[in-house]
This record gives structure tokens, C-alpha cells and sequence, in this order.
């Protein structure tokens, strides 16, 4: 990864990298965020050039959790497109076991707690579903574990 890093940061050099204790777009501070423990690794380099991605999207702010998908989607376009400019090509099981991860977190989420319908999101925080009207709360995290708190 080393290397790659290197590559990145001379043909970006609008972006500031340091290491971390995950991989990370910091759209607040223009920063990358890198785990130096998985230089060498395949998958280290995929998760720097994803991160790379939403830098050179200019990811910045979601409003719903759709959003917040369908950037990772393009975020994981952007990553493909990069690895070729680099001669590295991404594994497509990769991505999508990585995309997986928040189409899950989004099912769990807009799942109601009263009905188990799949439901819309009315505000970033709150869920309403369509089939029995119940409302309920999420948190704003995406690392978090999808609690969903009916509103009484």
C-alpha cells in the first residue's frame, strides 16, 4: 500500500493522509484516514483508494440513509476507475460484501418494529411506516447498532 499511498498522495495533492485506526474521508478537514496495519494488503489498498473516492466526490453530508448508499455505490465506482488508472484492479465480491454491510444496516433500520413492513424515512432520525403508521427513531450512526425506538 505503500506505494499506491505515495502514487495518490503526489497525483493528489490537494488531499492530506494520515494514519488511523480505520480508513476514512474526512470532508471537514479534506483528510484520508489509512490503517498502516494493512500495507501489503489487498484489501488495505481497496479501502484507500474507496476512501480516495468519496475525497475526489467530494462526499460530504447525506440526508437520508438512501443517500448515504448510493454514495458508497459511486464511491466504490470512483475506487475502480482509480485502481485502473494504477494498473490494480478491485474485487467485485469485495465491493459488494463491502455494500452489503449497509444495505443490511438500511434494512434493519427502515424495518418497522410493530409490523416488520419496510418503511420510508421522514427526517434524518425518524422512520414512518406505511402499512400501520408506527414512528420510530434511529440514530444518526451508521456504526452503531440500529436501535429503533417507537415513539409513543
Amino acid at each position: 500500500m505503500d506505494d499506491i499511498l505515495t502514487k495518490i498522495q503526489a497525483d493528489h495533492p490537494q488531499l492530506s493522509f494520515a494514519e488511523g485506526s480505520h480508513f476514512s474521508w474526512h470532508a471537514h478537514r479534506n483528510h484520508v484516514s489509512y490503517k498502516a496495519s494493512k500495507n501489503g494488503d489487498h484489501k488495505g489498498t481497496w479501502a484507500l483508494l474507496h476512501e480516495v473516492g468519496h475525497a475526489l466526490l467530494a462526499h460530504a453530508e447525506y440526508t437520508n440513509d438512501v443517500q448515504l448508499l448510493q454514495m458508497e455505490v459511486v464511491a466504490w465506482e470512483k475506487a475502480t476507475e482509480l485502481a485502473k488508472s494504477y494498473g490494480l484492479e478491485i474485487d467485485e465480491d469485495y465491493m459488494q460484501d463491502c455494500l452489503d454491510t449497509y444495505r443490511d444496516w438500511l434494512h434493519l433500520r427502515s424495518t418497522c418494529p410493530t409490523c416488520h413492513s419496510r418503511s420510508a424515512q421522514e427526517t434524518p432520525s425518524t422512520y414512518r411506516c406505511f402499512n400501520c403508521q408506527t414512528t420510530w427513531k434511529v440514530t444518526r450512526s451508521r456504526l452503531c447498532r440500529p436501535y429503533r425506538l417507537q415513539e409513543v
